[in-house]
């Protein structure tokens, strides 16, 4: 069968297929988020939706209407960007439908480490470290944010100031003291 007469899929049964393990949401559970990673996938929606995909179909109609689309870079490169925009729609989309927005600011009292949590660590080298728990799809490791999902997180859940809590890093078992627990409004 000619290429040009087969249905190309769009992948849209296996959005997460190709996604990094640390960015999968466990099963049945819901997308926590914090009011500010909500509030980027939103506008991350937005743009690709008023903006990106309608230059990209005024492009792909232009180049569909010079002729020969067998050859036709412009038309190629389109359409194929056209599905990953696409994808990457159908993606955010499903994960806004799951989102849970938690506001980190609204446990101020807490002692226990929870989501939207600000962890200042010590290490077994007495190296200090502060992260906070957030979405997947908010995790930035420069940034301090680490996902509630990952195995230090996991770890820290429900510890207090003065716990020593013990999680299995890439680098082997590690143990590490919580300083301090903090419910702050996460900055960008």
């Amino acid at each position: 069968m000619s290429k040009a007469l087969s249905k190309e899929t769009d992948g849209e049964e296996d959005d997460d297929a190709d996604l990094d393990p640390s960015f999968r949401l466990p099963a049945g559970t819901r997308n926590y988020i914090t009011p500010g990673g909500h509030a980027r996938l939103l506008a991350e929606v937005d743009h690709l939706l008023r903006v990106e995909r309608p230059q990209l179909v005024g492009v792909v109609q232009w180049a569909a209407a010079n002729g020969d689309r067998s050859e036709n870079a412009d038309y190629i490169y389109g359409k194929r960007r056209l599905r990953e925009i696409d994808r990457r729609i159908r993606f955010l989309t499903k994960r806004l439908d799951l989102a849970e927005v938690v506001d980190p600011a609204g446990r101020q009292g807490t002692e226990q480490v929870f989501f939207g949590a600000t962890v200042t660590i010590a290490d077994e080298e007495g190296g200090e470290q502060t992260y906070h728990i957030v979405g997947v799809d908010e995790t930035d490791f420069a940034r301090g944010r680490i996902s509630w999902v990952s195995p230090l997180a996991r770890a820290l859940l429900k510890s207090r100031a003065g716990d020593t809590v013990r999680f299995q890093s890439p680098a082997g078992a590690r143990e590490v003291e919580v300083l301090a627990v903090a419910y702050v409004a996460i900055e960008d």
